[in-house]
C-alpha cells in the first residue's frame, strides 16, 4: 500500500474541519479506508502534524545506547567474553546474533576461547 501524498491528508482534515460530511462520506469521497480517517485525524489530535510516521514503525531494537556502553566495558576488560556470557551479564533477553551485530556496529570484536588444544602437526 502507498503512502498517503501530504496533499491528501491536508484535504481529507480540511473537509473534516468545515462539518460537511461524516468520516464515512470523507472516506468514500477521497477513496480511502475509514480507518485512514481516523489515523489522520487523531495523529493531528495527537501530535499536530500530518506526516507520514514510516520512522517510528516496525520493532524497537532491545538493546539499547545504555546496553551498547556496558556491552564496550564488558568487551574491554575480557575481551574473551563469549555472547552468551555477554548476554548474561548485562540481562537482556535476545538473540546471541542480537549480540554480534551489536558488538559489529560498534565496531568491537570478540575473541572466542580455543576448545581444544592447538595442533602440534599442523598450522594453525
Amino acid at each position: 500500500m502507498k503512502t498517503l501524498s501530504l496533499d491528501l491528508r491536508e484535504r481529507i482534515v480540511s473537509t473534516w474541519d468545515q462539518g460537511k460530511a461524516t468520516r464515512q462520506q470523507i472516506a468514500d469521497r477521497f477513496r480511502v479506508s475509514l480507518g485512514m480517517v481516523k489515523k489522520l485525524l487523531q495523529q493531528r489530535k495527537r501530535t499536530g502534524d500530518l506526516r507520514a510516521r514510516h520512522d517510528r514503525s516496525g520493532r524497537k531494537p532491545l538493546l539499547v545506547q545504555s546496553h551498547r556502553r556496558q556491552l564496550g566495558r564488558l568487551v574491554a576488560q575480557r575481551p574473551d567474553m563469549t555472547l552468551r556470557e555477554l548476554r548474561e551479564a548485562i540481562g537482556v533477553q535476545c538473540s546471541l546474533p542480537a549480540i554480534h551485530y551489536v558488538l559489529a556496529g560498534m565496531g568491537l570484536t570478540y575473541k572466542k576461547r580455543r576448545s581444544t588444544p592447538a595442533s602440534k602437526s599442523a598450522p594453525t
